[in-house]
């Protein structure tokens, strides 16, 4: 993997590279196809020259089917514990749950202080208001390793 300094304006131009490119469940290609989670493990390939991990196969409906929170635990492992919300930055990766009883099921990098960049399913990866619905709905924050200002 690249070491260094990653800057976070870098994170956000790499994630915007990516806007336009259709939704695909379980794709990570720009330009090509990619969920949510493939927008996010697209931008840290380009960041740091590999894949994380591989995700392994899911279905559109894996966070519905079990307990288990399996994008906060791989948040964990790359990126260390969780910021406060309060705490997020450009270029840092949000995490939502859409109920309070599920696990959390959609990520997206933040773009500006009320703004972040996902894959939004049966359309393309954009660019959204983070507005309360979507504010209320966060699970965890990470910071991408090596991250400076």
């Amino acid at each position: 993997m690249k070491t260094g300094a990653v800057r976070r304006v870098a994170i956000v131009e790499a994630a915007r590279d990516w806007i336009g490119t259709p939704y695909r469940h379980q794709g990570s290609t720009r330009n090509v196809g990619c969920d949510c989670l493939g927008l996010v493990r697209g931008v840290w390939r380009h960041i740091y020259g590999e894949e994380a991990e591989q995700p392994g196969p899911y279905q559109p409906d894996w966070a519905e089917m079990t307990s288990a929170e399996r994008l906060i635990a791989a948040g964990r492992r790359h990126c260390g514990p969780p910021l406060p919300a309060a705490e997020m930055q450009p270029g840092d990766i949000i995490a939502f749950r859409w109920r309070a009883h599920l696990p959390a099921k959609h990520v997206g990098i933040v773009s500006a202080a009320d703004r972040f960049i996902h894959a939004y399913e049966q359309a393309c990866v954009i660019e959204s208001p983070l507005i309360p619905a979507w504010r209320r709905r966060i699970a965890a924050v990470f910071r991408f390793p090596g991250v400076v200002d």
